[in-house]
């Protein structure tokens, strides 16, 4: 990224990019107490100013459609990873997830771009004024589909 100035939206990944799952064998929290933050995540986005810029996030989920978790909880637990990384309720913030079981297409599960097209369409924000933040190629992907900026999560948060 270079010109930081021009972003009004920042769209992040949820599992390895901004926490991760502390029950060996998980591959996503399915309920409170199963994660923590990445380092540098909260000294990062608490210092944002999330009056002017925007948050999203976009996250494939497939473990609500294996039953380990309803949507409820997992938009829950994303509510709870934001106020924890942000150090604050964060009422804009725009939550999307793809509930889908892997074997089923969807056009939401990355590396499709539906999700972060939802959340652009959402607050208005046009392709150039968006990043989304990942740990996978499929995020990277996702976010090429979509036209915006793509940042790696280690060098965003400086790991």
């Amino acid at each position: 990224m270079t010109d930081d100035s021009a972003l009004r939206l920042y769209i992040f990944d949820a599992d390895d990019t901004l926490r991760r799952t502390t029950v060996p064998g998980k591959p996503c929290p399915h309920r409170l107490g199963e994660w923590e933050l990445l380092p540098r995540v909260h000294e990062r986005l608490s210092a944002m100013d999330w009056t002017t810029l925007r948050l999203g996030i976009a996250s494939n989920q497939d473990q609500v459609a294996y039953g380990h978790m309803t949507r409820e909880t997992c938009h829950a637990l994303f509510e709870d990873l934001i106020r924890a990384a942000v150090g604050r309720d964060v009422p804009e913030a725009f939550i999307r997830f793809c509930p889908h079981a892997l074997e089923v297409e969807c056009e939401c599960r990355k590396p499709a771009p539906g999700m972060l097209m939802d959340i652009m369409r959402h607050f208005g924000a046009r392709a150039d004024e968006t990043v989304f933040v990942g740990n996978a190629p499929s995020d990277e992907e996702a976010a090429r589909a979509a036209g915006v900026r793509f940042a790696w999560a280690w060098d965003f948060f400086g790991w």
